[in-house]
């Protein structure tokens, strides 16, 4: 798989930083400005201005990173752009789960037939492509017109779930099953959209561990339905203000992901409170608590 483009040369340096940052192996092959090298991925910027992506990991790093944070543009990933599917339903979908530090956070939004195209009109998109102010603005739009639940896990209960449940997958299970249960008593709607992300089976088992029936509709990038999306917004904003939040706590910038920004912000930390204050901010079985512990 290759992905060729036309780069604007005066962001060289700030796609170098930022290849630095995600733990790429730097290397300056004949006729190159630099390549990056990663399991998956290598991504090579030419003298000319080509840049070309190449790897199995390929999608993922171009639509989460190479054009949200480089480019600013978004036209890889979404060829197809949000539907509208106008049937009343729930749309469920999460934050959180692949940054270090922060909590994890899971939204349900419930919309009907007149409600899911005033969405689009207030903004609502895929909130990946939406930058943190953005989000925070639409986020208190969506919860002043429609009806939402968000369950909020910060990092000292996200610890005590997943030494519980032994497997990420199975906490987001529960915390899917606990948003879906909620929305379902405040709506009485059983039709529920979420963003599939791992087997079936693992929200179907902790809605039925739950005592809950719903028609539940797993999709792959699900956060092109309307309704999804919305959810999504509100789980990233609750992330945004939840990370905001330990900031304050620890008089400490916490950065997003788990970079190298990630783990020289976590060596800070323990240098100054102790490797207890670990547990307070940040998600303990992640490979990088044991990096920043070194």
């Amino acid at each position: 798989m290759t992905y060729v483009l036309q780069f604007d040369l005066a962001l060289t340096e700030k796609l170098r930083r930022g290849l630095e940052d995600r733990g790429f192996a730097l290397s300056t092959p004949p006729y190159t400005l630099f390549q990056g090298k990663k399991k998956g991925v290598s991504c090579t910027l030419y003298t000319s201005g080509k840049l070309v992506v190449q790897g199995s990991e390929m999608k993922e790093f171009i639509e989460f990173f190479l054009e949200p944070e480089i480019l600013g543009t978004f036209d890889f990933g979404y060829k197809v752009e949000l539907t509208q599917d106008t049937a009343p339903h729930i749309g469920v979908d999460e934050s959180g789960k692949g940054d270090f530090f922060g909590p994890l956070c899971i939204a349900g939004v419930f919309a009907d037939e007149e409600g899911i195209p005033e969405l689009e009109k207030i903004g609502v998109k895929d909130s990946k492509r939406l930058k943190d102010e953005q989000i925070l603005k639409i986020a208190e739009k969506i919860r002043k017109k429609y009806p939402f639940h968000l369950v909020r896990i910060g990092p000292k209960r996200y610890n005590e779930l997943y030494k519980k449940f032994g497997n990420l997958n199975l906490l987001l299970g529960w915390g899917h099953a606990t948003v879906i249960e909620n929305m379902l008593q405040k709506t009485g709607c059983d039709r529920v959209v979420i963003d599939q992300f791992a087997a079936e089976h693992v929200v179907e088992n902790a809605l039925r561990q739950k005592g809950q029936s719903v028609q539940l509709i797993q999709r792959t990038q699900g956060e092109r339905d309307l309704v999804v999306a919305a959810a999504s917004i509100l789980a990233r904003a609750a992330f945004v203000e939840g990370l905001a939040d330990l900031e304050k706590e620890v008089s400490h910038k916490l950065p997003k992901g788990a970079s190298k920004m990630t783990i020289a912000s976590g060596k800070q930390l323990v240098a100054q409170h102790g490797e207890q204050i670990l547990e307070s901010v940040g998600k303990l079985h992640f490979k990088t608590t044991q990096t920043i512990l070194e």
